[in-house]
């Protein structure tokens, strides 16, 4: 993991948040820390845990005898010497806990569940790809860690699997950041986050590798959700079959008694004349693809988040040189993916809309 320095973060966040405030909309962050009195219980520290974590800035500590699967984890953030401040990674740069200051002598607790897999990033590279088991990752200006806590998760806990493209997976190099990667900050302990994307997938090729869809089916059961995001890669895909691979997998998620939910694609930062061009918009010579997933949502009465529209909304309202911290166009002129600052705008998003459409307990939420 590159580590980024939290006080530049703040100074690109502040920049973006006041432009946010000037076009009077509300500004989605990730995950705030939770007043004492919200924060729920997880699994007991226990102090040999500690044993696991070399280094200062960050700290880094490794549990490489966890088996694939769900785990609650309990964090102690603090110390008794001096002042603090923490940010928590697991696995490939996933955000669990958003900044978090302390006092000296301050320790506070947090809880969170969080998955392991294989491969631990992207789910179209090879079985053993990324450090066996579960790594956590402390990061900030002084972070510092007093205690951790692991368990299984019994009895197994709600699924929110992401089934995406680039934009969205679990990104494992600097500056490259899916939103997948953030919406874990918003959630506390009773789901997890299962990113089950990769970059270059289409509804094409995740029906048709049998590691990308058909290797989810079998992990989602009764109460999960399912977000789908894929158009970014279906350049060629007709309209008839962008709208039959979504229905396919609407209803083997459903089959499993999971709830599907189709999240039209973030536009591209593509302007002309002031708004996001068609490309933008990912239209294709083929087929207007957000239009024809709005259409599939409406027929098969499928919750739908449009991630399209709401953030064609903020881009034009900024404006082509104001949103452009929320891409990658100044580090390396990338038009299409986020910045680690812009998939923490969308992942909010997503987690409020997810929230609005109330298909999970609230208790999960932060």
């Amino acid at each position: 993991m590159k580590v980024r320095t939290t006080s530049r973060r703040r100074a690109t966040t502040l920049l973006l948040s006041a432009a946010l405030i000037a076009a009077g909309l509300a500004i989605p962050t990730a995950a705030q820390a939770s007043p004492p009195g919200l924060d729920r219980s997880g699994p007991k520290p226990d102090p040999t845990l500690l044993t696991s974590c070399t280094g200062q800035s960050p700290i880094v500590c490794t549990f490489g005898d966890l088996a694939p699967g769900d785990y609650d984890v309990t964090l102690v953030l603090g110390s008794d010497d001096a002042a603090a401040s923490t940010e928590v990674f697991a696995e490939s740069r996933r955000l669990m806990l958003a900044t978090i200051d302390t006092a000296a002598g301050e320790h506070v607790r947090r809880a969170f569940t969080v998955n392991v897999r294989d491969p631990e990033g992207q789910q179209n590279q090879p079985a053993g790809t990324g450090a066996p088991g579960l790594t956590l990752t402390f990061t900030g200006d002084a972070p510092a860690v007093a205690g951790i806590g692991i368990a299984a998760t019994l009895p197994r806990t709600k699924t929110i699997a992401l089934i995406g493209d680039s934009t969205v997976t679990d990104q494992e190099t600097w500056p490259y950041t899916g939103w997948g990667q953030r919406l874990p900050a918003h959630i506390g302990l009773g789901a997890t986050v299962v990113n089950h994307s990769g970059s270059g997938e289409s509804t094409v090729s995740m029906l048709a590798k049998p590691e990308m869809f058909d290797a989810l089916e079998p992990q989602l059961g009764d109460g999960d959700v399912a977000l789908i995001q894929l158009a970014h890669n279906d350049k060629t895909t007709t309209a008839e079959q962008y709208r039959a691979n979504l229905t396919e997998m609407i209803g083997r998620i459903r089959a499993r008694g999971a709830t599907p939910v189709l999240v039209t694609p973030i536009v591209r930062l593509r302007f002309t004349n002031g708004v996001i061009n068609p490309v933008g918009l990912i239209v294709t010579d083929q087929a207007d693809l957000p239009a024809e997933m709005r259409s599939v949502a409406a027929e098969l009465d499928v919750p739908l988040i449009d991630l399209t529209e709401r953030s064609r909304q903020l881009v034009e309202s900024l404006g082509p040189v104001d949103s452009e911290p929320i891409y990658l166009i100044r580090i390396n002129g990338d038009r299409t993916h986020t910045s680690e600052y812009g998939a923490g705008v969308y992942a909010g998003i997503v987690a409020d809309e997810l929230q609005r459409l109330d298909l999970l307990p609230a208790s999960i939420w932060r």
